[in-house]
């Protein structure tokens, strides 16, 4: 189970991360925890970071432990959860590994990669995390919460699942004793959408310590629909139970430009082609098992008569214009997803009949002739045939590639010398049999913009209609995505669209109208009042200390 994993290497010391910041700034801390898992505490973090940026506040998000197939690559080349990054975007600074110094990344049931500031540990199961690692994770923790703290003057602090499980409590790292050592005011965010919201607040404080109860100074009721007066006797009620305010009823909040953090999100999203003219474009995301970072997709969500499906049955396939291999946290096991479920049959004839395919990372793996894991990096399994589109093989190592890039078009499709970012996230490594064309040339941003720091990306076909890339967030670059679209309209024989979305600039209204919105729904003022009670505490103890 733990590969090379060993007692001794899991032996922490200060000298394993960057080291401790000597200053005497103390940064106020507030933390948002929840009821339970995808009750809206990324999104609400990510508000009240927009918030205090607006408000002239130098802040930062932080999550102590984040379990996520979706993530972020820092500017110095370091993976964290996908919900910090955009927090940290939120906040207007470049994310850091201190913001999410751990990071769960599910290979298959019980076992996951653990990635430590940035780079993989190694392979856990569950127990084997809690019971071995676990107390060494505390100092990882403490020591990246506190590093925050000497640079911010706020940090905004985003727990995990619920702080009721009875059963974690004893070397919790990520809710009530994180919040101790941070002496963080707590807010408890509950779900009305899902039910049962008075219970949830309710059976949530019962089981809490005296002192963590006396921790949590507020609750917000999230993703709320309806007239909220019919709500007011209820709250009444629930003020009075566990004598706590309810700062806001906040609304449920549509069509937001920002990223989700767990694929669990892909149910809410029907990207079904009902009611749309015959002029859309149909393009089906298989969802493997273990999809990752299917954020690349969120910019083609945003385009109009564009259709986006997350297909995980040869039921559901219908008749699309373009298919997409994603990202995945296990390319063996998910290739074997496809041949069992029916889905490799279908994407052959698919391209069979002129169909196109574009695959992204894992999902351009697949394209190859063969997948090879001869350390057991990702499986058991030590070769499996690939599905044959390109003459590749790709050989897992136990070295993990995580680079933040910049390039450009090459050959095969939209404009050539069109400049490219977005980053890269794996653990294989391709080689060609055959000469073939490469879509893309690509530098690492770390590298100097020099011709020799460049090498070629990905793999095309000599008509463009199959094409893979390592590079995540291709679609994210506007004028790429818009030019590829038109592509494949003219393929169809459809108009073009002259239209061209800015998605980041859609990305920070999205952050602006969250603001605004957490802002006319919670009370700001009182919310104002909890954190500031943190900088009057450091001030008295500063006091007392002289």
């Amino acid at each position: 189970m733990f590969d090379d994993v060993t007692a001794e290497s899991m032996e922490v010391t200060a000298a394993s991360f960057p080291a401790m910041p000597t200053g005497k700034q103390h940064a106020q801390t507030i933390m948002l925890q929840g009821t339970a898992s995808d009750v809206g505490k990324s999104l609400l973090t990510a508000a009240l970071c927009r918030i205090l940026k607006q408000d002239g506040q130098a802040v930062a998000p932080f999550k102590s432990q984040n379990m996520s197939l979706n993530s972020y690559v820092t500017p110095d080349g370091k993976e964290i959860g996908r919900a910090q990054g955009m927090q940290a975007d939120a906040c207007g600074i470049a994310a850091t590994t201190d913001m999410n110094p751990i990071l769960l990344k599910p290979k298959k049931d019980m076992v996951s990669q653990v990635v430590v500031h940035g780079k993989p540990f190694g392979d856990l199961g569950a127990r084997e995390y809690r019971e071995q690692y676990l107390p060494h994770a505390e100092l990882i923790v403490k020591e990246a919460l506190f590093r925050l703290r000497e640079k911010y003057e706020v940090v905004v602090i985003e727990g995990a699942g619920s702080p009721a499980e009875v059963n974690l409590k004893d070397r919790d790292i990520v809710n009530m004793r994180l919040a101790a050592w941070a002496d963080a005011p707590v807010i408890l965010i509950a779900d009305i959408d899902r039910g049962g919201v008075f219970a949830s607040i309710v059976g949530t404080m019962e089981i809490l310590e005296p002192d963590e109860r006396d921790r949590v100074q507020g609750i917000i009721i999230n993703k709320f629909r309806g007239d909220v007066s019919l709500l007011t006797p209820g709250v009444e009620w629930l003020e009075k139970k566990v004598n706590k305010p309810v700062l806001g009823v906040v609304p449920y909040l549509d069509n937001l430009s920002l990223e989700d953090e767990d694929s669990a999100s892909l149910d809410r999203r029907k990207g079904v082609l009902e009611g749309h003219s015959e002029a859309i474009l149909d393009i089906a995301v298989i969802r493997l098992p273990r999809i990752s970072n299917f954020t690349d997709f969120d910019p083609l969500l945003e385009e109009q008569g564009v259709g986006v499906r997350f297909i995980r049955t040869v039921k559901e396939w219908g008749n699309p214009d373009v298919v997409i291999l994603p990202g995945s946290k296990n390319t063996v096991e998910d290739l074997l997803f496809l041949r069992a479920s029916g889905m490799e049959q279908k994407i052959q004839s698919h391209m069979k009949d002129g169909g196109r395919l574009t695959g992204i990372c894992a999902g351009y793996q697949m394209m190859g002739r063969s997948l090879l894991d001869p350390h057991n990096v990702e499986s058991n399994v030590p070769e499996l045939d690939g599905l044959g589109f390109f003459p590749m093989k790709t050989v897992f190592t136990k070295d993990k590639r995580t680079e933040q890039i910049t390039g450009m078009v090459a050959q095969g499709f939209c404009e050539n010398g069109m400049t490219v970012e977005g980053y890269e996230i794996h653990m294989g490594r391709t080689s060609f049999l055959e000469p073939v064309a490469h879509p893309f040339h690509i530098r690492l941003n770390r590298l100097p913009d020099q011709l020799e720091s460049y090498h070629s990306d990905g793999a095309i076909s000599e008509d463009g209609l199959l094409w893979g890339t390592y590079i995540h967030g291709i679609f994210h670059n506007d004028r790429f995505r818009h030019q590829w679209l038109n592509e494949v309209r003219r393929g169809k024989g459809m108009p073009i669209s002259e239209s061209e979305i800015s998605y980041y600039g859609l990305r920070e209204q999205s952050f602006d109208r969250l603001a605004d919105h957490f802002r006319q729904y919670v009370n700001m003022e009182r919310l104002y009042q909890i954190i500031d009670r943190t900088k009057q505490a450091d001030q008295e103890k500063g006091e007392d200390e002289k």
